[in-house]
């Protein structure tokens, strides 16, 4: 006898699925069911995604929204941020995986506002512990040496000796906190202010439309909350600080219905990284 298989008939392939048996005529085939969640399940997941939602906004992301024009032009009034919360968090055990790092100078912080730890201020990081800071002309001197500085905005504004010649000798502006003013007064050396352990100096980029550590103090350590990482959005606010332009013969579409739906907003600020 052959060993040859019959003529007219197939070897099957290996791995290949077996033939489906044949089916008599009308008889209905095999369909899957979708099986419905339970009010208890639904309940369950909406729990979780509730929870890991709280966990993130708690210890990880917070959005806040900027009110003022202090950061101008780094950060507009109605920019709304992402900040990261771990950033300057405590390292632990964790830092060989997160990314813990040191406050430095330039970086932009949000923190607890010192006279009042229920409201969020945010501002740049001009001076460390132990630096040595005075301004003059408005000019920042950071131990000694006049600091180039490309994200501030110098806007026209009355003068303000205070202001601009700090640490000044004289309280001239009503503006200033006066417990600060007391304190201030000892940390000054040789006109320059010495920032204490535990304590930094924050500035705001719109240097002439700041209310600052110049007229309330230092930052705590423990007032630190983070650091902003994106701008995801953008309401297109007006600027108290801005020049007003003059009226003129111009047509325009201010009151056109697209020009409203879409100008709302500065598009071209969404999911802008914060430097």
């Amino acid at each position: 006898m052959s060993d040859s298989p019959a003529a007219g008939l197939e070897s099957p392939i290996a791995g290949s699925p077996p033939a489906e048996a044949p089916r008599p005529e009308g008889f209905p085939r095999p369909h899957h069911h979708i099986i419905h969640p339970t009010p208890l399940d639904a309940g369950r997941s909406l729990l979780s995604i509730i929870v890991i939602a709280l966990f993130i906004l708690t210890f990880i992301i917070q959005p806040f929204r900027i009110p003022s024009e202090s950061m101008e032009r780094t950060l507009l009034v109605g920019d709304f941020l992402l900040v990261n919360k771990m950033t300057y968090a405590p390292a632990g055990h964790w830092s060989w995986l997160l990314p813990y790092r040191d406050i430095g100078r330039g970086d932009i912080v949000v923190f607890r506002f010192p006279l009042d730890p229920t409201d969020h201020v945010v501002k740049r990081v001009i001076g460390l512990p132990g630096d040595h800071i005075r301004l003059r002309n408005g000019v920042v001197y950071l131990n000694g040496q006049p600091q180039q500085e490309p994200y501030v905005t110098n806007e026209t504004s009355y003068p303000d000796a205070f202001r601009d010649q700090f640490p000044a000798t004289l309280y001239t502006d009503p503006g200033v906190d006066t417990q600060w003013w007391l304190e201030m007064r000892r940390d000054v050396q040789n006109g320059e202010l010495i920032v204490p352990p535990n304590r930094y100096f924050a500035l705001g980029d719109n240097r002439n439309h700041s209310r600052d550590s110049r007229y309330w103090g230092f930052v705590p350590r423990e007032n630190i909350v983070g650091r902003p990482i994106l701008i995801y959005f953008s309401l297109r606010r007006p600027s108290t600080t801005d020049v007003p332009s003059l009226p003129d013969d111009r047509l325009g579409h201010d009151r056109d219905l697209l020009n409203a739906v879409f100008n709302f907003a500065r598009w071209d600020r969404m999911f802008r990284v914060v430097r």
